[in-house]
């Protein structure tokens, strides 16, 4: 109730832009890769371990859980990071990136972001990480791109199951990006019960050590989504060419990482 409390305070307290997606969540197929977006698309590039890459037709770009590598292409306008692990934000991020966003608090307030860049609206919900045996509050941002009408998560590092609260903050999701390590962030039961909550249109496993993990979490969301995956790195969705069936787009990364944590 007091996070539900103060999702609703910090709302009313943030007049300069409406969010299209911040609504209590109630209860097409992937476009080929193109040169040029179409007006209202998106693509989405995975770069490896949690670091995507959003584009926008409009010519905007940002890169999730940056950890120094944006992919190819112009500097991205914003990155998001999270502190959990080096693998997930630099402290040196590319000084020609305008706006490096960090997933955590430096003082006593956690982060809050709420950054308009065109047509493209990027902000944040925070969740509680663990550090050194205890929970650190407010340690991770589950960061919200919000574009023409299509509402994108990344759920970073997360670290627990969420409550009404945090939905409330977090709002509709078209396109969710979900770790599935099973157990470097949450179990797998635990991740899948929070996306069948969530009910988005596409969800795009993130953070993959294994194919046995990835199968495990495959398998258990079989009765409620479909499964394409055809070798691919990326994938164009626009609000109006979402698949009809809610699909786990797997997605093969540009840049392999290493470092599993």
């Amino acid at each position: 109730m007091l996070r539900l409390a103060a999702a609703f305070l910090f709302l009313s307290a943030i007049p300069a832009f409406a969010s299209q997606c911040q609504q209590i969540a109630g209860d097409g197929e992937a476009r080929i890769w193109r040169a040029a977006l179409q007006p209202g698309e998106v693509r989405i590039r995975f770069l490896g371990h949690a670091a995507l890459r959003i584009e926008t037709d409009e010519g905007r770009a940002a890169v999730t859980d940056y950890f120094g590598y944006a992919g190819s292409g112009p500097t991205p306008d914003a990155v998001t990071m999270n502190h959990a692990h080096s693998t997930h934000w630099t402290p040196n991020p590319d000084p020609a990136i305008a706006h490096p966003l960090k997933g955590w608090g430096e003082g006593l307030e956690p982060a809050r972001h709420w950054l308009q860049l065109d047509n493209l609206l990027i902000r944040n919900v925070t969740t509680d990480i663990r550090a050194g045996g205890a929970m650190e509050r407010d340690g991770n941002s589950i960061f919200i791109f919000e574009y023409e009408g299509l509402c994108i998560g990344h759920l970073g590092h997360l670290h627990h199951l969420l409550d009404e609260g945090h939905y409330a903050e977090i709002g509709r999701l078209d396109v969710v990006m979900a770790p599935v390590d099973g157990g470097y962030t949450m179990s797998i039961p635990d991740m899948i019960t929070v996306l069948k909550r969530v009910k988005a249109r596409v969800v795009i496993p993130m953070h993959i050590f294994s194919d046995f993990a990835l199968e495990k979490f495959l398998a258990g969301m079989a009765d409620e989504f479909a499964v394409v995956a055809e070798p691919a790195d990326e994938l164009v969705l626009s609000a109006t060419t979402l698949p009809d069936v809610p699909t786990i787009r797997v997605l093969r990364p540009v840049r392999s990482h290493s470092i599993y944590d």
